[in-house]
């Protein structure tokens, strides 16, 4: 397959839902945080959100996806490189955990803050 060549639009989606696919079948993470944001998505459906609340969770669900992604990609890059042992394949691959890392805590941050007020108001009219 030469790769260098560009196909037309619908190959091109054809190929980016293979690199989400693959994502998702071969990273454990990638399916945790599809479950956290499937759960997330039905629990603001649940809660009535705001246009713009829908926004910020759905952009900070994109964030960590993109991340997961790209994490894969430093991944596979660098064992591509060198199957060795090496301190900045090592480096590299902990510095792109570290980067989903930070967007991860950064969306569930966004989550409590969104979600949570409506959540506990919920739960607190249910034990009254």
């Amino acid at each position: 397959m030469n790769w260098h060549v560009k196909g037309d639009l619908r190959s091109s989606f054809r190929h980016a839902l293979e690199g989400l696919a693959y994502v998702l079948r071969a990273e454990r993470n990638a399916r945790i945080d599809l479950t956290i944001a499937i759960l997330v998505l039905l629990l603001g459906a649940t809660l009535g959100l705001s246009a713009m609340e829908w926004v910020l969770i759905i952009a900070a669900i994109a964030l960590v996806f993109a991340g997961e992604m790209l994490n894969t990609v430093v991944e596979l890059t660098v064992d591509l490189i060198t199957y060795r042992q090496n301190p900045l394949a090592k480096r590299a691959k902990d510095v792109a955990a570290g980067a989903i890392l930070v967007a991860a805590v950064a969306a569930a941050i966004m989550g409590l803050i969104i979600l949570g007020p409506r959540l506990w108001t919920k739960i607190s009219a249910f034990w009254r």
